[in-house]
């Protein structure tokens, strides 16, 4: 059996168009800072006509089997995760397969999890798990996390965004999952649904999808640490881990949920929590836990006592969620991308603990110790690949009437047949190597390109 199981190697891909925050504000005639300061978001991600989920999905797995050097042939378990739907049937991994059976290699396991947010967090702990079973075959697992969120025009449009991510899943791994030490919790709700199957765009409650998103984060953090005080003997706090990381839909709600775990640790006489924060929390000791979501005096002076340990153990999470936005399934792992970009010299021996939320609703936190392990895999070389900044730095930005132009030809296309994308100024944008969407038939099937001309089988 597998040891020290997790992720090995991790990589990355966003889209390299996107709209300032600031600007879209401004369009809108939104009041100055709704979505920088309201929302906390400084700049948003979105695919033209040439990218979608499959083709972001092709550049990050391609990506990272070339740059740690992976032969298709060593992986037996491929797993997506996804809300963005292609086809309501044929899984996104499927069109993957083509890398491998290029390569001679057609015994992998897995199929797409989807359940909002949260089908990357599924997908990874079916690798984990199989990994850590009977089952595996010695071989590595990679997880696919891609998505893009749109909106319709009106408030939630500036909380989208775009991604894919891949994490490669392998014995003696520099992130390693605390596997005994991880708390869920499930229910049933109608905060974010898609049920209009002719619409990329979701049915959206703004305010019961935060509410659901915190009360799962109080449910979870309190089975980690009932899990954690039966394994270590000890009580849990804030204190015990170096950095958090928070499925991100929009920065303010990442804010509002470490505060949230500060106000969790106060309630439950956690020693960590000072004599002088103990103090300013006495006056919401009262209430019930359905009176402190709404509590808008609690979620002030929560926000205050976090701030200096937020700005420490959070911050540097934050990078890429504010500058591409919400990425669904790719969130909770771009921001985990952000704290390797951004500390990884400092992260070996350090806890990391993970806030998986997806709407309707489905949640996870779970931790992972980091280690210092030898190239291709220590945690500088994953930095090094990644190269988070540089993509974003090469990014470019587009006016807030050309974003909109892009929406609006993203709506008429969703779920049409017979078209070949257009390329004149967009595919200029594109990196060389860049796969991209280049038709769809008349029988729905799509194919796909790669800006340097190359192609696999079935037209990609």
């Amino acid at each position: 059996m597998a040891k020290n199981v997790g992720i090995v190697a991790m990589d990355i891909y966003f889209p390299p168009t996107c709209v300032q925050q600031e600007a879209l504000e401004a369009h809108d005639g939104a009041s100055k800072g709704k979505y920088t300061i309201g929302l906390g978001q400084d700049c948003m991600g979105f695919c033209t006509e040439l990218e979608d989920v499959i083709s972001m999905s092709f550049n990050v797995v391609t990506s990272l089997l070339e740059n740690y050097k992976i032969d298709p042939k060593q992986i037996g378990r491929l797993e997506v995760g996804s809300e963005t739907v292609i086809d309501k049937s044929k899984s996104i991994k499927t069109f993957l397969m083509q890398i491998f059976e290029k390569c001679g290699n057609t015994d992998v396991e897995g199929v797409d999890s989807t359940n909002a947010c949260y089908g990357g967090t599924a997908a990874l702990f079916n690798c984990v798990n199989w990994m850590e079973s009977n089952s595996w075959d010695g071989r590595y697992g990679l997880v696919v996390c891609t998505d893009s969120a749109v909106y319709a025009e009106g408030p939630a449009r500036p909380t989208g965004g775009a991604a894919a991510i891949a994490m490669l899943i392998g014995p003696d791994a520099p992130i390693v999952f605390e596997s005994k030490l991880r708390g869920s919790h499930m229910a049933h709700a109608y905060d974010f649904y898609k049920p209009n199957l002719a619409s990329e765009y979701p049915v959206v409650d703004g305010k019961l999808s935060q509410t659901c998103y915190l009360m799962a984060l109080d449910s979870c953090y309190k089975h980690y640490c009932s899990k954690y005080e039966k394994l270590e003997g000890k009580q849990f706090s804030i204190l015990d881990a170096e950095y958090f990381v928070f499925h991100s839909p929009y920065n303010k709600l990442v804010q509002k949920s470490f505060a949230r775990l500060l106000y969790n640790d106060f309630l439950r006489s956690a020693s960590s929590v000072e004599g002088a924060v103990s103090e300013k929390f006495v006056p919401f000791s009262s209430l019930s836990l359905d009176e402190s979501y709404q509590n808008r005096d609690l979620e002030k002076v929560s926000q205050q006592l976090a701030k200096p340990l937020y700005d420490a153990k959070v911050q540097p999470t934050t990078l890429i969620p504010k500058q591409v936005g919400n990425m669904y399934t790719a969130s909770l792992y771009a921001a985990f991308a952000s704290l390797i970009h951004n500390k990884h010299t400092e992260l070996a021996g350090k806890r990391v603990m993970m806030f998986s939320y997806g709407s309707g609703l489905t949640s996870t936190m779970f931790s992972l110790h980091l280690v210092d392990t030898n190239p291709p895999f220590s945690l500088s070389n994953i930095a090094s690949v990644m190269d988070v900044a540089g993509k974003l730095k090469a990014r470019h930005e587009f006016t807030p009437e050309r974003f909109i132009e892009t929406m609006k030809l993203m709506e008429h296309r969703y779920g049409a047949k017979d078209f070949v994308t257009t390329k004149d100024g967009v595919i200029d944008l594109l990196a060389p190597g860049t796969y991209y969407l280049k038709e769809v038939d008349s029988l729905y099937r799509r194919f796909y390109g790669k800006k340097d001309g190359s192609c696999l089988a079935n037209g990609l």
